[in-house]
């Protein structure tokens, strides 16, 4: 394994400045489902100083189209998406703690992903290798074992996030002293897939999809903004879309008439559109596919005797987390990882109008439970 470098360039869909990440080639790896890279590099940010012993690490885990950003560095002051949780004094003290927050495998952030080069200088594009959420555990392992840390005092992330922190407890329980699950269950529910699989299947039918490899051409950005407006309805609560926006039309459109045969727009529908442009403007349609193929397949009990069986065997001190008005990932499904995880196990609260994203907005509710739970 090489030693970390600082990354001077992403693909096109990464917008991290020069400096931000540093990338780490932690050697060729063979995927869970099948198929291998020859080398996988893994990009990632530190806050804090690794202690002599390697064992006052953090790990924070993104979300679904998140980046290794979490809070603000010197190389990149710009905000960072739990920038409340991480800093001096903060939750996540970076007085004390060696935060590391790594870019999943498959995405388009700096780690190794579809648009990534091929030994030949070639974009992997449809060749990429189907990820699971265990595989990009198993990456993040190697990652930290090259920078020397020994063990985690905590992982902790949010929606997909949670997912692989769940992942990390289970699948190196002698590594983990504490696991934060922010909005997420021990697997992907039926609806869960089924939302995915309409995201997944909107870029797929889009025209310039051209099966995944489209680099010397039109992106199939269309079927990525599509996928993006199922994906945030899921996101939201309806009273949040209710009160934000109810039927109001966009100013200077009219939903019920026609010019240029198109009608005007509701509220809620510009809404969307804004939210499909700044995912299109930053992410690689493959790399959407990756992830959200990996997020499907998430099942802390698959090959481990099932769900209860894989959770019984977790050692790490739980914070479970959900968001109150969360409609994708339901406060039920932290209550069964509640009752399964040994001990005596409390789900924490969110208390947010806007859905699932509370997990992002709201987390700082929190941080005295953080502390806590997790001895931070």
């Amino acid at each position: 394994m090489s030693t970390p470098v600082l990354s001077t360039t992403l693909n096109d869909f990464g917008h991290r400045p020069a400096g931000a990440l540093q990338v780490l080639d932690v050697g060729g790896y063979t995927f869970e489902a099948g198929g291998a890279l020859p080398q996988v590099e893994i990009a990632y940010e530190t806050w804090g100083r690794l202690n002599a012993a390697g064992d006052n690490a953090v790990l924070v885990a993104h979300a679904l189209t998140g980046d290794s950003h979490v809070a603000a560095t010197e190389a990149d002051p710009s905000t960072g998406w739990w920038e409340e949780l991480v800093g001096p004094g903060r939750p996540l003290d970076t007085d004390r703690w060696f935060v590391i927050a790594p870019a999943m495998v498959g995405g388009c952030y700096g780690s190794t992903g579809p648009a990534s080069p091929d030994p030949d200088g070639r974009p992997w594009g449809s060749r990429f290798p189907f990820v699971t959420i265990r595989d990009t555990v198993c990456l993040e392992e190697r990652l930290l074992r090259a920078l020397g840390v020994t063990r985690l005092h905590a992982v902790i992330g949010g929606s997909m996030g949670g997912a692989r922190s769940l992942e990390w407890a289970a699948t190196f329980p002698d590594w983990v002293d504490g696991v934060g699950v922010f909005a997420c269950g021990a697997a992907s529910t039926a609806e869960q897939i089924a939302f995915g699989q309409a995201q997944v299947q909107a870029i797929e039918n889009d025209p310039d999809f051209a099966g995944g490899d489209y680099y010397d051409g039109a992106a199939p950005l269309q079927g990525l903004a599509l996928a993006r407006r199922i994906a945030h309805i899921t996101y939201r609560s309806e009273y949040e879309l209710g009160v934000r926006f109810g039927r109001e039309a966009q100013p200077g459109e009219e939903p019920l008439g026609w010019a240029q045969r198109r009608r005007g727009r509701y509220q809620v529908e510009s809404y969307l559109d804004h939210q499909a442009k700044k995912l299109i403007s930053r992410f690689d349609p493959n790399a959407y596919l990756v992830v959200a193929e990996a997020l499907i397949s998430h099942d802390v009990g698959r090959g481990r005797g099932g769900v209860a069986q894989a959770l019984a065997g977790v050692s790490a001190k739980p914070l479970l987390v959900a968001v109150d008005s969360d409609r994708l990932y339901l406060p039920s499904q932290s209550e069964e990882l509640a009752r399964l995880i040994p001990g005596e196990n409390t789900v924490h609260m969110i208390s947010s109008p806007i859905g699932h994203d509370g997990f992002l907005t709201s987390a700082q509710q929190l941080g005295t439970e953080i502390r806590e739970v997790l001895r931070l």
